[in-house]
């Protein structure tokens, strides 16, 4: 069992990185993380990734992530998957990432989620599956994960992985440019161009409906 001192000295450390102070929270985690501290390994490994304090060291802030990831932290799993995806740190190696987004997804992570969804879309590291893709798509739009939102709308204004539909492509295109999405407005307007007046109507009220509902079931 952790001694209870353990998470006093994470707060201490945490503490202080929110102060600026990158040396003291090395100070704190380092001995934490080699005792297993999950909490504590993530953070050194956002220090490493980052350069907080430290020299920016992509391979320490794998090492740190990969620990941390393996006791099941998500932010840790998703960052890790992250790294593989790009080839920071490690050998570039998109079925490592796809493991890692995957188990981030699974604990509920909008971001993993997205960028699994988008691994099935463009079958790297895993089959191409655009079904797949729009199940994870859906989950991290339904968190209000507006690259989601579009992307759905871009599967469903295709007819890619459900059938196309474009009221619900206007849909989630509306919610997307209202949560920040730069292409969401431009794919709204297109999908516009071949749709009914009655149909535009329907879309609009149901863009009202779903951020009414908060992203669920829309």
């Amino acid at each position: 069992m952790a001694s209870p001192s353990l998470g006093a000295d994470f707060d201490k450390g945490l503490t202080a990185a929110h102060a600026g102070d990158f040396a003291t929270a090395l100070r704190e985690w380092t001995p934490l993380a080699e005792q297993g501290h999950t909490e504590a390994q993530y953070s050194l490994g956002v220090m490493y990734e980052n350069g907080y304090g430290v020299l920016q060291d992509y391979k320490t802030a794998v090492k740190w992530y990969t620990l941390a990831a393996e006791q099941g932290h998500a932010t840790a799993q998703l960052n890790l998957a992250i790294m593989y995806r790009k080839g920071d740190g490690v050998l570039q190696d998109d079925k490592a990432a796809v493991k890692w987004f995957t188990l981030a997804a699974e604990q509920g992570l909008a971001q993993a989620q997205y960028n699994l969804a988008f691994m099935y879309d463009e079958g790297d590291g895993v089959l191409q599956d655009d079904k797949a893709a729009v199940k994870l798509y859906t989950l991290a739009a339904e968190q209000g994960y507006a690259k989601a939102q579009f992307n759905l709308a871009f599967m469903y204004r295709n007819g890619e992985g459900v059938l196309q539909d474009n009221v619900y492509a206007h849909m989630w295109a509306n919610i997307s440019s209202y949560n920040g999405a730069e292409t969401g407005s431009k794919l709204r307007a297109k999908v516009s161009e071949e749709m009914t007046p009655s149909q535009l109507e329907k879309a609009q009220d149901l863009a009202r409906e779903c951020v009414a509902k908060n992203y669920k079931n829309c």
